[in-house]
């Protein structure tokens, strides 16, 4: 069995079991696994040759809709809720990406990061409307039809967000395999070559770009209903870094890399915040450094490098 098999089996197993014998991981699995969807989608781009500082903004767009949609429709089920929010933020995704996808190396980062500021700073200034800085809460509802105490309501979010997790992964290790996902792969090494033999560059990217907000999209409408708060920070261009940096540590060779990487970095985050207080971002720093030296394909490279030294010997 390959390594990256075996790396998702134990991280299944690792997400189901241990928060049943430590019901305190159930918080923290279901966060990592959001950030693992959101690298995810950045990874697909980074494939393509280029790096979006600005995708929280597809998180924090659909964070708010479910919030919205959540106090004008008291009692929408949970379930509607992530399903409309995703929906908005792809739909916005497609809006953005139909005119971001033009643009290139740096410039194709620093417009993402301009559009994520821009709706950072109009959710935080239209206080009466947003909540401003302190944001808006989310009052749970029924989920699948199903009224849960807060226990339970974790327990559903922990099984729906690892099924996805896995289906999502499958998802689009089919479409990286797929001809478009070769494209898009191949727009990083030669751009001119796809349009000679008649692929379109834009529509390939394109695509890529709204399957990657669809992703970020749905992490952010997850990650709205477990904290049961959204707030513009979600949307920061802080945010949209820590993202990028889970895609890089966990590498973009395998879906599995996005969730390894978010595994790593929020437990890192966790724990290097509780004994070294006001550091963890230190720490943080020492282990991208690390990586970048060692294992610049991250952790997914890493570990098909050691697979491929083991068949060899």
């Amino acid at each position: 069995m390959s390594k990256p098999k075996i790396a998702v089996l134990a991280l299944l197993l690792l997400s189901l079991v241990a928060p049943f014998a430590m019901p305190w991981l159930k918080t923290p699995i279901i966060i990592a696994a959001c950030f693992g969807l959101a690298a995810l989608g950045v990874s697909i781009l980074v494939r393509a040759g280029l790096l979006s500082f600005g995708h929280a903004m597809f998180a924090c767009l659909a964070g708010y809709v479910v919030a919205f949609l959540g106090k004008k429709w008291a009692g929408t089920d949970t379930a509607v809720l992530i399903l409309l929010g995703t929906v908005v933020g792809t739909l916005f995704g497609a809006l953005v990406g139909s005119f971001v996808v033009r643009y290139r190396a740096i410039f194709f980062g620093m417009l993402n990061l301009a559009l994520s500021m821009v709706l950072f700073s109009i959710i935080g200034k239209f206080t009466n409307v947003t909540g401003g800085t302190d944001g808006m809460r989310i009052e749970r509802s029924s989920f699948f039809g199903m009224t849960l105490e807060r226990d339970g309501y974790e327990t559903v979010l922990l099984l729906l967000v690892v099924g996805l997790a896995l289906v999502l992964g499958l998802l689009v290790q089919r479409y990286l395999n797929s001809v478009a996902g070769q494209a898009l792969s191949a727009i990083k090494t030669n751009e001119t070559r796809l349009e000679y033999i008649g692929m379109s560059t834009y529509r390939v990217l394109w695509i890529g770009y709204i399957i990657s907000a669809a992703l970020c999209s749905l992490s952010g409408a997850i990650f709205a209903v477990t904290q049961g708060l959204v707030t513009p920070e979600m949307g920061y261009w802080v945010r949209s870094g820590e993202i990028v940096f889970i895609s890089i540590l966990g590498g973009v060779g395998h879906p599995v890399g996005a969730f390894l990487g978010a595994g790593v970095f929020e437990f890192l985050k966790l724990f290097a915040a509780a004994y070294l207080t006001g550091a963890w971002q230190m720490v943080v720093g020492i282990v991208l450094i690390l990586m970048v030296f060692f294992a610049p394909n991250g952790i997914s490279g890493l570990m098909s490098r050691v697979q491929a030294r083991r068949k060899e010997a």
